[in-house]
């Protein structure tokens, strides 16, 4: 059973759809013993760093998520959930992450403006994924140049040594990163058609 972590914050009910759509069992949950026995994790996620930590803080969950990352339970984070998965973020302030996997989380604007590129932020829509680790587990069904739906202000930096997938927008944005059991992607696989059906069912299968 995938555990979706409910904590107020993220598309929810989308993600378990789309499991169950490709024949994945999963539960929305904020029950401790219901995530200590689930077979693999999802830390969904929308809206600002500061307020989604703050929430998942006032759970009392993120012990238990510790504990299951470091028994090797399958996790996955996806857009501001991916982000949570880092040491720190610079979003409206300074914050500290879940601390899985090593960078911070930056604002695209300056990084766009030094380089003199005009691309709007947010970066929003659909972009090609550049596979950096064609071996991932995460990329088991996923091919170089698939569409992913993005929509996010802030991205990883500082992160190459976990760094499965980037997509370009005058800048490279990591798009997938890994370290271990743990897994990110800064898209919306539950947005992204066929393709993000695919990265659901390679973690799924993992």
């Amino acid at each position: 059973m995938i555990a979706i972590i409910n904590y107020g914050v993220g598309n929810l009910f989308s993600i378990s759809r789309s499991f169950e759509y490709i024949g994945l069992e999963s539960i929305i949950t904020d029950n401790v013993t219901e995530i200590k026995n689930a077979s693999h994790i999802v830390l969904p996620g929308v809206g600002a760093f500061g307020d989604a930590i703050n929430k998942l803080t006032s759970t009392g969950l993120i012990p238990t998520l510790d504990d299951c990352v470091k028994k090797g339970t399958p996790f996955l984070g996806v857009c501001l959930g991916m982000q949570l998965l880092f040491e720190k973020s610079y979003e409206y302030g300074e914050h500290t992450g879940l601390g899985y996997i090593k960078g911070e989380i930056c604002p695209i604007q300056p990084d766009l403006t030094a380089i003199k590129c005009d691309y709007k932020v947010p970066h929003m829509g659909w972009n090609a994924l550049k596979l950096v680790d064609n071996n991932n587990k995460l990329m088991k069904f996923t091919n170089y140049g698939e569409h992913m739906y993005f929509v996010h202000s802030f991205y990883a930096k500082d992160c190459d040594n976990s760094l499965v997938a980037s997509a370009e927008y005058g800048i490279e944005v990591p798009a997938v990163v890994a370290s271990q059991n743990v897994y990110g992607c800064q898209f919306h696989p539950e947005k992204s058609g066929e393709c993000g059906l695919k990265i659901l069912k390679a973690f799924g299968e993992m």
